[in-house]
């Protein structure tokens, strides 16, 4: 999709202060072909991750409620967790817990800001 006509925010720190912080961009440059989804998924039983790791492997950036999960069996929960882990490590993608009841796990190319 091309960014023609869009505005984009510049961090107010990478510019001088006396400078404007939104800049035009060309119609030039294009991000990806719109194809990725992001998906949400329930992880109730340790069958649900089969399913999730088909979404990542579709390239499919997935958000995980893994609260059910969490509050009915923790070890089956570790072992969900550890192998949605291995998968996203296969991909060469990215894996982080969002507060304490969700996952976010991407494809390769697709990284996590931790900042």
């Amino acid at each position: 999709m091309p960014l023609r006509g869009f505005l984009h925010r510049v961090r107010k720190e990478e510019l001088p202060a006396d400078d404007i912080d939104y800049i035009e961009l060309d119609g030039t440059e294009t991000v990806g072909d719109g194809s990725q989804k992001i998906r949400i998924a329930t992880l109730n039983e340790f069958a649900d991750t089969e399913m999730i790791q088909q979404m990542l492997r579709e390239g499919s950036i997935v958000f995980v409620k893994i609260r059910a999960l969490k509050e009915k069996d923790m070890t089956e929960l570790k072992r969900s967790v550890d192998r949605l882990r291995k998968t996203c490590v296969a991909l060469e993608g990215d894996i982080a817990g969002i507060d304490e009841d969700y996952l976010v796990i991407t494809p390769n190319g697709v990284r996590v800001h931790r900042g």
